[in-house]
């Protein structure tokens, strides 16, 4: 990866990197197992739902989001036997604003925001993701959300939205470094997009994909840091050894 200060624009990926989708997801999941009686762990219950939400995403790209999170709950009920009702299905679409910010979100996208512009490029909804952003209190120069795109990561329309924004701005797809933890949905189409990226992998401390489906796709990425403030420090570093 070329030198951090290389780089003028920050692309981030939201829920899972700078929003913890997979406590906001269990916070639904875990409850309805336990009403439903299922002897299920919060990591079985994510990889149960993971597979359904990418298919949901695949099959019907205009959805907005709490209807992709709803119409998921649903087959990851009938996955495991157990039929999830309109209420709790529901309930899960309509949480993504309620979902908790990594601790070191927001003032890791502060630090950042003084040398990148920073960029929203997200698998939500619009108004999810105001909702979020109360949270985060991102500065962000552009959000470029599912709803926007038309279509869900990994799927290539969210990247070529974000391709067309740089074109607008005249700013080189060298110059732009995606940051982002999912493998599957950034990682693997940013290569296939020739855009650098770094990997913040939440998960380290943890086996399996959790509600991430394992990449069937190569990918690659420039760096790994295990979390946005490790990122972080070593862009400040990397900014004050330049100077």
């Amino acid at each position: 990866m070329k030198d951090l200060t290389a780089y003028t624009t920050l692309s981030f990926d939201c829920y899972g990197t700078l929003i913890d989708w997979e406590a906001g997801l269990s916070s639904v999941l875990a409850p309805w197992a336990q009403e439903q009686g299922l002897e299920l762990d919060t990591e079985d219950l994510l990889t149960a739902y993971s597979a359904q939400e990418a298919a949901v995403m695949r099959e019907h790209p205009s959805w907005l989001y709490p209807q992709v999170l709803a119409e998921a709950f649903r087959r990851t009920g009938r996955h495991l036997g157990t039929a999830v009702s309109d209420s709790w299905a529901q309930r899960l679409g309509d949480s993504v604003p309620d979902w908790p910010m990594f601790p070191d979100s927001a003032a890791a996208l502060a630090s950042l925001g003084r040398h990148y512009d920073l960029v929203i490029l997200s698998n939500v909804h619009r108004a999810g993701f105001a909702g979020s952003n109360r949270h985060l209190r991102g500065d962000f120069a552009a959000i470029i959300t599912a709803e926007d795109a038309g279509a869900y990561k990994p799927a290539a329309p969210p990247f070529e939205s974000l391709e067309a924004w740089l074109d607008d701005r005249g700013t080189p797809r060298s110059e732009l470094l995606h940051v982002a933890q999912s493998l599957f949905h950034d990682h693997v189409p940013a290569r296939r997009h020739a855009l650098d990226s770094v990997w913040i992998n939440r998960r380290h401390d943890r086996p399996g994909w959790g509600a991430t489906p394992e990449p069937a796709e190569g990918w690659s990425y420039g760096a790994e840091f295990r979390s946005m403030q490790e990122f972080a420090a070593a862009t400040a570093a990397a900014f004050r050894d330049r100077s």
